[in-house]
C-alpha cells in the first residue's frame, strides 16, 4: 500500500528535496517517515521553527553541495597526493564552514537554539590559510615556498637567453632563414633554416615544414641551455610535488574533524529544508497531542494555490471517533480527506502544516484506501481491487491509527455495496481508529446517525451557481444533488420523473420541484458513416433480364436480344445480328422487355438455336439418341 502516493505526499517530498542542498539531506527526504517519539517530534518541529525563523531574520544560509569532497578524503587517507585542484575545493569547504558558523553566530542574538549549532563546526583555520595562500588558480603559486620562487624566476631567465641566443644566430645567418622568427618545436627553441643552407648552421634538426623547404634547426649554442632547463623543470617538479604532499598531509590529519563538518552541514540542510517548505508554504507550526484529537483551522491542501484553495474547519477527536462525509460529485469529499491526513502526516515527519491553527494528535500508522486500484497485470476489477485494499487497511487498524477511505462499497451493486460499506464502518468502529470516510449511500449517512462516535458531515453546495463552496459541515449529512444538478444542465422533466421514479417512487415524483417547463433532448446534425455498395446476390441479378428482352448495349448503343440470363459473375449473354457476345449487365439497359415483344409460350430456339441442333432437341423428347447438342461460342 503506497500512502504516499495515494494521498500525494510524495509530490510534498519532491518539492522538499528540491529545497536541499546536499545529496544526503536529499536521500534522507526520500526515505523519510513518521516519527513515534513525542519527545523527538516536539524536538523537529521545534528545528522547523527556528530554521524558518532564522532565514527570515537573516536570509537563505550558506551552505553547499560536500557530496565530491568526501571523495577526496578518501583520497588524502590513502596517502595518495592530492591535486591543486582537489586541495581548492577543501579550501572552499572549509570556507563554507566559517561562513556558515558567522551565519549561525548573528543567530544566537536572537536566542535562536538552531543557532547554537556553530559550535559543532571547526573551519580549520590553519589548514584554509595554509592552503589558500599556496594554491591559486589550480596551480601552486610560485610563493608557495622561498625556493619553488627561486627555481621558477631561473627557469624565465633560462627561457630568456635560449630565445636571445636564436635570435642572435638568426641574425649572423640572415640568408640562410626562411623566417624572421624563432620557433618553439616538440618544446624546443628552433631557428627556420632553408634546406639548402643546413650545413652552414651548426645544430639537430627537430622538424621540418610540411613541404620540406624549411628546416626547424636546435643550435648549438642553444641546445646547452635546454639541458639546464629540463633541470630546473625536475626541480620545479620535485618541489611542487613536495608541497602537495605537504597540504595533503594536514588534510589527512583534519579529515575526522572534516568529516564532522560535513556531518553538521548535511544535518543543518535538512533542517533548514524543512524551514525554507514552510516559508514557501506559508505553513505554521501544529500542536502536537496524544489525546487522539484533531484540530484543523483554516487547512488547505499543500499543494493546491493557497489564493484559491477553500480553507477547511475540521476537528475529531473526544466523543467522535468517525465522520462520514456526503455530498455533490466533485464537491470537494476527496481532496477534503487527504488535506486532513496531509497535514497530520506532514506534522508527524516534523514539518509545518498548511493551516492557520492545528493540534494533531500523532498516529502509528497512516491508511487509506483512495482511487479504483484497478490492476490488469493481477486481473483485479475495481471492486476487487478496492476490497482486497480495504481488507488489507482493516488488518493493520488499530486504536491509533488514522484512516481515509474514499467512496465506500463503490464499483458493484448499489444494495450490496451499501451493505459492504455499513460492515466496513462497523469493523471500524470497533478498532478504535480515528476514520474519515465518504459515501452517497443515504442507508450509511442513516447508520452514521445510529452509531455511537460516528457522525455525518456534509460538503457544501451552491444550487445557483451549481458549484461546491468546498466547505465541511460537521454534524449534518449531505445529498448528493444528482437530480438537480442534472435539472438545472437541461435533462428533459421526463427523463427525471424516471429517474426519480425509479430511486423513490411515485409520490417523490409529484413533490418534486422541476426547475423548467417540458423539454426535449434536440437531436444534432452528426457525421454519417459512409458504406460501401454492394453488389446485388446473383439472385437478384438472375432476375433483371429475361430471355427475349430487347436491350441496348453501351458505349456503342447496339440492339440486341438476351438469349441467356445474368449468370453469378454479373455476366449475360446477347444475341446480335451474326453472332453471340458475353457482356457484364452494367453495359445494358432494357430496350423492350420480351413479353411486349412475344407471346408467353414463344420457343426461342427458333431465334437462338440452329435448325440442326433443333432436331436433336426434338429427338431427345420423344426417344433415346446418341446426338450431342453443341452449344455456340
Amino acid at each position: 500500500m503506497n500512502i504516499d502516493r495515494q494521498i500525494e505526499f510524495d509530490k510534498v517530498k519532491e518539492m522538499w528535496a528540491d529545497l536541499a542542498i546536499t545529496d544526503w539531506a536529499k536521500e534522507q527526504i526520500k526515505e523519510v517517515s513518521i516519527c513515534l517519539s513525542e519527545n523527538g517530534l516536539r524536538k523537529q518541529l521545534r528545528d522547523t521553527t527556528d530554521a524558518r525563523n532564522l532565514m527570515e531574520k537573516l536570509g537563505t544560509p550558506p551552505l553547499q553541495n560536500i557530496s565530491e569532497i568526501k571523495d577526496i578524503l578518501l583520497i588524502a587517507e590513502k596517502g595518495d597526493c592530492l591535486t591543486p585542484y582537489q586541495l581548492e575545493r577543501v579550501e572552499k569547504v572549509l570556507v563554507a564552514v566559517k561562513r556558515l558558523k558567522d551565519y549561525l553566530e548573528r543567530g544566537k542574538m536572537y536566542q535562536n537554539s538552531l543557532a547554537y549549532y556553530e559550535e559543532n563546526l571547526d573551519s580549520i583555520t590553519e589548514l584554509r590559510e595554509e592552503i589558500c595562500s599556496k594554491i591559486r588558480n589550480g596551480m601552486v603559486d610560485d610563493y608557495a615556498s622561498k625556493e619553488l620562487g627561486q627555481i621558477r624566476n631561473q627557469i624565465i631567465k633560462c627561457e630568456d637567453q635560449m630565445k636571445l641566443k636564436a635570435e642572435q644566430i638568426m641574425r649572423s645567418f640572415k640568408e640562410c632563414m626562411a623566417d624572421s622568427y624563432c620557433t618553439v618545436r616538440n618544446g624546443r627553441v628552433c631557428v627556420p633554416v632553408k634546406k639548402e643552407y643546413k650545413l652552414k648552421v651548426s645544430g639537430s634538426v627537430i622538424d621540418k615544414s610540411s613541404t620540406g623547404s624549411t628546416l626547424f634547426i636546435e643550435p648549438s649554442g642553444v641546445a646547452k641551455y635546454y639541458e639546464e632547463l629540463q633541470l630546473l623543470k625536475i626541480s620545479e617538479e620535485n618541489e611542487v610535488y613536495r608541497i602537495l604532499y605537504t597540504l595533503s598531509a594536514m588534510v589527512t590529519a583534519s579529515a575526522p574533524v572534516m568529516y564532522e563538518n560535513l556531518q553538521m552541514i548535511e544535518k543543518l540542510d535538512f533542517i533548514f529544508s524543512k524551514g525554507k517548505l514552510s516559508l514557501d508554504m506559508d505553513a505554521t507550526e501544529p500542536m502536537i497531542n496524544t489525546k487522539r484529537r484533531i484540530h484543523l483551522t483554516g487547512a488547505r491542501h499543500p499543494l493546491m494555490d493557497k489564493n484559491i484553495a477553500v480553507p477547511l474547519q475540521f476537528h475529531i477527536g473526544e466523543n467522535v471517533q468517525g465522520i462520514v462525509i456526503t455530498g455533490p460529485n466533485t464537491g470537494g469529499k476527496t481532496v477534503a480527506i487527504k488535506t486532513v491526513m496531509l497535514n497530520c502526516i506532514m506534522a508527524q515527519c516534523g514539518l509545518h502544516v498548511t493551516c492557520k491553527q492545528a493540534d494533531i494528535g500523532m498516529s502509528s500508522s497512516y491508511l487509506c484506501d483512495i482511487g479504483d486500484g484497478q490492476n490488469l497485470s493481477e486481473n483485479l476489477s475495481t471492486f476487487s481491487a478496492h476490497i482486497t485494499n480495504v481488507l488489507e487497511v482493516l488488518g493493520e487498524a488499530n486504536k491509533d491509527s488514522l484512516i481515509i477511505m474514499d467512496e465506500m462499497g463503490s464499483g458493484t451493486d448499489p444494495t450490496e455495496g451499501m451493505g459492504i460499506a455499513i460492515a466496513i464502518l462497523e469493523e471500524l468502529r470497533k478498532s478504535g481508529a480515528i476514520f474519515l470516510v465518504t459515501t452517497h449511500y443515504p442507508e450509511v449517512k442513516e447508520y452514521a446517525d445510529r452509531a455511537n462516535g460516528i457522525i455525518n458531515a456534509r460538503m457544501t453546495f451552491d444550487k445557483e451557481t451549481l458549484r461546491p463552496t468546498y466547505q465541511m459541515v460537521i454534524g449534518e449529512a449531505g445529498e448528493s444533488c444528482a437530480f438537480y444538478i442534472a435539472d438545472r444542465l437541461g435533462m428533459p422533466n421526463e427523463m427525471l420523473k424516471v429517474a426519480i421514479r425509479a430511486a423513490y417512487g411515485e409520490e417523490a415524483v409529484a413533490s418534486y420541484q422541476f426547475q423548467k417547463p417540458e423539454s426535449h433532448i434536440t437531436k444534432k446534425n452528426t457525421a454519417k458513416i459512409s458504406k460501401t455498395q454492394r453488389p446485388k446476390n446473383s439472385t437478384e441479378l438472375s432476375d433483371k433480364y429475361k430471355i427475349g428482352d430487347s436491350v441496348m448495349i453501351y458505349p456503342e448503343k447496339k440492339i440486341g436480344i438476351v438469349c441467356e440470363p445474368i449468370n453469378e459473375k454479373g455476366v449475360l449473354r446477347v444475341q446480335l445480328p451474326n453472332k453471340k457476345i458475353w457482356i457484364n449487365h452494367k453495359r445494358v439497359k432494357l430496350h423492350v422487355a420480351a413479353t411486349e415483344l412475344y407471346p408467353e409460350d414463344y420457343d426461342f430456339s427458333i431465334i437462338f438455336d440452329s435448325v440442326e441442333n433443333r432436331k436433336k432437341r426434338h429427338d431427345m423428347q420423344r426417344k433415346y439418341t446418341d446426338d450431342v447438342i453443341e452449344s455456340e461460342s
